[in-house]
């Protein structure tokens, strides 16, 4: 993927058409109560926020207190281009650590989006990004993070670029294991947004630390020159597939109708999917819309977890 993360899952043109958007998900689900346990916990994904913290009205460090104070979420995954030179700079580690000490919030993940293709079918180039993840690794162990997202992209055919992920893949989750830190892989565009693809590459790593973050709104293997989807991968197909492999999931929302619900994702298909997986760790809350604010996106995504979530 040669565009930048920004541009690609916002220019993502969503399958609409023939989703068969369930028929419980209508006006009652909103009244539903959220007071039941969930089979899965909340985080809020940085990348939210990320119109705030590109225009500059909030810092990295900003982000742990928002994410408790404003949304009560105590648990958080960061983006790395948003303190990208931080990496190694045990000073402004300690300060965002004591942070979320001091705010009762935990540090789950960390987004890897600068550090080079991981999949690059160039042995130098693949080597160079993986050694380059080496440092977000440390730097998640130091903030008691368990987990950092990477990419598995690179130029060439799918057995090529199947291969070079595996390698790339397996030796940066190697590292990973030293430090207690899982490796895993989001569907991000190209053939990692291919379902099957991207299992053949998790069957190949073989490793227990390596694993898939299932994108709800990154089932897109092409985009053409107006930035439209003109190779779409099926949303529930893909999820089925991922969530055997998965260590996360990103609950991605871009549109809600009148009661609440994605317009153009059936969250209770989805949900029912991942519960029946067996799945119980985290959903992470990335709101990419345009109609809402970012705050009032996340909070819809929020209340739409719970509902659906209890409802099940």
């Amino acid at each position: 993927m040669t565009h930048s993360r920004r541009e690609f899952v916002h220019q993502i043109g969503l399958l609409s058409a023939g989703l068969g958007l369930s028929t419980l998900f209508n006006s009652d689900l909103l009244a539903y109560p959220s007071q039941k346990k969930l089979f899965f916990e909340i985080s809020l994904a940085e990348w939210s926020l990320h119109k705030s913290l590109t225009t500059g009205k909030m810092t990295n460090l900003d982000f742990p207190v928002r994410a408790k104070k404003e949304f009560g979420i105590n648990v958080v995954e960061y983006v790395d281009q948003f303190f990208k030179d931080k990496a190694n700079d045990k000073t402004y580690l300690k300060e965002l650590l004591q942070i979320c000490t001091d705010n009762g919030v935990k540090n789950h993940l960390i987004m890897i989006d600068t550090a080079g293709h991981l999949a690059d079918t160039d042995k130098v180039k693949r080597n160079t990004a993986v050694e380059n993840h080496y440092k977000w690794v440390e730097a998640a162990k130091f903030l008691g993070c368990s987990t950092i997202r990477v990419n598995a992209a690179g130029e060439g055919t799918a057995e090529e670029v199947k291969k070079a992920a595996i390698e790339g893949l397996h030796k940066l989750s190697e590292f990973g294991a030293q430090h207690n830190i899982n490796i895993i892989v989001e569907n991000h565009g190209g053939y990692s947004s291919n379902g099957e693809w991207l299992v053949s590459v998790m069957k190949g790593v073989n490793l227990k630390n390596c694993g898939t973050l299932p994108d709800f709104g990154n089932f897109c293997m092409h985009l053409n020159e107006n930035w439209k989807c003109d190779s779409p991968y099926d949303l529930y197909k893909g999820t089925e597939e991922l969530i055997p492999f998965a260590k996360g999931v990103s609950a991605k929302t871009f549109n809600f109708d009148e009661n609440g619900n994605e317009k153009d994702m059936d969250y209770v298909k989805l949900l029912t999917i991942i519960k029946k997986s067996g799945f119980k760790g985290y959903f992470g809350i990335e709101y990419e819309g345009t109609g809402l604010s970012e705050e009032e996106g996340i909070k819809k995504t929020k209340v739409l977890l719970e509902k659906v979530g209890s409802m099940l």
